[in-house]
């Protein structure tokens, strides 16, 4: 099969190459999903070389899983491997009890993995200081509702795969996301800000 025949293959079909021994196909599986579910992972941490880290220790897991044959196709790729992300964040929070912080820094930016239409430099740096004031807003939220946040917006999930990944009932998550808002809106009043 040529490698843009490959490329253009279901998630699930990459995945059944990779288990009949196309290691290609992992590959293209890998450069397909890695922006994202690095950016997951960084949005939890903030700090590069632990992103790296624990995005290495997901797609070990998610080897494992494959050639154990323990994967089912419940549930897309993406998701799958978002929730083994986030399942690993919160181990290794929970070991050092660290709280993350949501930003940016000189090496990545959040907003970079997003794909945005070209733009005049004015609309550029309006664009870069509203992101910047959303930032700060997502950060100053607690972390249950950051994470609600995040997960709906950035990674594009479902308010019952939220409720899945995080443990907790539907209501719940979109309890946490009622008062996240809530609170973004508060804080935008209190200190009269301007997010166009």
């Amino acid at each position: 099969m040529q490698a843009t025949q490959t490329a253009q293959l279901a998630d699930q079909e990459l995945i059944d190459l990779y288990l009949n021994g196309n290691e290609k196909a992992f590959e293209i599986l890998l450069r397909r999903h890695k922006a994202r579910i690095y950016t997951s992972i960084y949005i939890f941490c903030k700090d590069a070389q632990l992103a790296e880290d624990i995005f290495q220790e997901v797609f070990i897991k998610i080897i494992n899983t494959l050639r154990s044959g323990r994967y089912n196709h419940e549930g897309k790729f993406l998701q799958w491997a978002l929730r083994i992300s986030h399942n690993l964040c919160v181990d290794y929070f929970r070991r050092d009890k660290r709280r993350p912080t949501m930003g940016q820094t000189d090496e990545y930016d959040i907003f970079n993995v997003i794909g945005l239409s070209d733009e005049s430099p004015e609309q550029n740096i309006m664009r870069s200081q509203t992101h910047e004031r959303i930032r700060h807003l997502v950060d100053s939220l607690p972390i249950e509702q950051r994470e609600v946040v995040v997960l709906r917006h950035y990674a594009d999930m479902s308010f019952k795969e939220i409720a899945s990944l995080t443990r907790v009932s539907i209501n719940t998550a979109l309890g946490r996301m009622r008062y996240a808002l809530i609170n973004m809106r508060r804080m935008v009043e209190e200190k009269d800000l301007i997010l166009q």
